[in-house]
């Protein structure tokens, strides 16, 4: 029996020959970083491919985030989510700002904008969502209610590479939206984001920002942060997008043989696709009911990982719980029932580009 490691994730990697050629071409030039061609090169293909306007590159995803609370100058309280990985709390933190915890609906595993007007305080000054597995948040609905309250939008869109509702790029809602290219992520540039913004004003902004704050040779506007993507990875970045949509669409096939088998076991849900939206298929997480199923959530992932398959328990346990932040009025189970019980029940299934029949009736022999 064939009993390999099937990991959660797999990185999209380019070819190596195209790899080398392009670092010849960083060689020659002596030029490593600093706004390189290849750097101009990938932004510019980014925001096409991304249906954006304006497109700033970063080393990771977490400095986007910390700098675009910084950009908007954001203090105070911002009401978030606890169902994500933790560095989307942790960069209000780093900021001096409160997280606001509010609980998350339960058929997508968003925040719920029905439980943000609650949370609002004089404090407020921004509402920090998350696209979970890529899945859209009720942009709209949140729109709507920073309207109402004055307050700034920055979407966490670590997950949402080149996900679209109804032709749009969901990167273009809020005031600005982050993302990762991280390895673990769809697209990747080993490790790496990006900064969503609307204009050219904000674009020129931040990119001042993450330069240390030099808007010339001479010139310091404020005290940003070194956060520059270099060329080596912008090259790689280039190489990946021409096969990001390829490796999107071996990964929707993951999700229907994953759909077809599991649709109609007892005690094991999933989301399905939304209508009207170009799904990234960035993660396959599955909610395991104990009394149906017959197995709790950690003894089928624990089965699992016996086997060599590797699942995650995207999000467990909340960031509420996390030491920084359980002392938080906000982050009192009671406050967060869904959110709870969202995280004590799921478990992601390996979801990527390379996994073969072979891997996937493996898996989904182990749950059956």
């Amino acid at each position: 029996m064939d009993n390999k490691l099937i990991t959660v994730t797999s990185p999209l990697l380019p070819n190596l020959d195209d790899f080398n050629e392009m670092l010849k071409q960083i060689w020659e030039s002596k030029w490593i970083t600093n706004n390189g061609s290849f750097h101009k090169q990938l932004e510019k293909e980014l925001a096409a491919y991304l249906k954006v306007p304006y497109i700033s590159l970063f080393t990771n995803g977490t400095l986007p985030l910390i700098t675009a609370l910084q950009a908007l100058r954001i203090t105070g309280e911002v009401i978030t989510t606890p169902y994500s990985f933790v560095a989307t709390t942790h960069a209000l933190w780093w900021n001096g700002i409160k997280p606001v915890f509010v609980d998350i609906d339960p058929k997508t595993g968003n925040i719920n904008p029905d439980r943000i007007e609650a949370a609002i305080t004089p404090k407020t000054t921004a509402i920090m969502p998350v696209h979970v597995y890529g899945k859209p948040c009720d942009t709209k609905r949140i729109q709507e209610i920073a309207d109402q309250y004055g307050l700034k939008v920055i979407y966490d869109a670590a997950h949402a590479f080149g996900v679209e509702v109804d032709g749009e790029s969901i990167l273009n809602a809020g005031d600005l939206s982050t993302l990762s290219f991280h390895a673990t992520k769809v697209y990747n540039t080993v490790e790496g984001g990006a900064m969503v913004m609307h204009d050219e004003r904000m674009k020129k902004r931040i990119d001042y920002l993450k330069n240390f704050g030099f808007a010339n040779e001479t010139t310091v506007v404020g005290p940003g942060i070194n956060s520059k993507m270099d060329e080596v990875r912008s090259a790689y970045g280039l190489l990946n997008l021409k096969q990001v949509d390829a490796a999107i669409e071996a990964r929707h096939q993951v999700a229907v043989k994953y759909r077809a088998a599991l649709r109609n076991v007892e005690g094991i849900t999933f989301f399905d696709d939304m209508p009207g939206v170009r799904h990234n298929y960035s993660y396959f997480p599955i909610f395991v009911d104990a009394g149906k199923y017959g197995m709790t959530r950690d003894e089928l992932y624990f089965k699992m990982k016996e086997q060599n398959v590797l699942g995650r328990r995207y999000f467990y346990p909340l960031i509420s719980e996390f030491s920084t932040y359980r002392g938080l009025e906000s982050a009192k189970l009671e406050n967060l029932p869904e959110a709870h019980k969202m995280a004590d029940s799921v478990i992601c299934l390996p979801m990527h580009h390379a996994l073969t029949s072979n891997d996937i009736d493996r898996i989904i022999n182990i749950i059956l």
